[in-house]
């Protein structure tokens, strides 16, 4: 990968720092001469507001787990109360089974929801993306898929 490709493959918010890797330790134990108070003074590669997403991501995030799950988890629990009025009040027969899959399908599209609400959002922070997301869900699954990719081959 050239440097080009490697500066618009990262994260908007990402530090520009590379983190450096820990040392390996020698077969043989070295002894060592610090006091602890050196040890606790240690910094570490990043700092929480390096590390941290930025507030105007995620508020877009927020707000779009809100919609994408929030409107099929209400809709579920609306079938609910509704299907129980039917059959409480009108007396209308409704399949079990049918009232079951039905909120099952509205709560598990909630669920997944949560995780389109976040991909879908831009982690630009210049960049408000657009009103469904599907060009910012598709860049950032590719994001998530090549750090996977990468972390298997270092794992491997």
């Amino acid at each position: 990968m050239s440097a080009e490709e490697s500066e618009r493959s990262r994260l908007p918010f990402e530090p520009n720092k590379k983190r450096q890797k820990p040392v390996k330790a020698k077969i043989q134990q070295v002894v060592k001469t610090q006091e602890p108070s050196q040890k606790s003074q240690k910094q570490p590669p990043f700092t929480k507001e390096e590390m941290a997403i930025p507030e105007v991501v995620s508020q877009r995030m927020i707000r779009r787990v809100a919609a994408f799950c929030g409107i099929p988890t209400s809709l579920g629990i609306t079938t609910l109360v509704a299907s129980y009025l039917l059959v409480s009040y009108a007396h209308v027969q409704l399949p079990p089974i049918a009232v079951l899959l039905v909120n099952m399908g509205l709560f598990g599209i909630g669920v997944l929801g949560i995780t389109y609400g976040v991909l879908s959002a831009s982690w630009d922070e210049d960049s408000p993306g657009t009103l469904i997301g599907l060009g910012e869900f598709a860049t950032n699954w590719g994001r998530m898929a090549e750090v996977w990719r990468e972390t298997r081959k270092k794992n491997v």
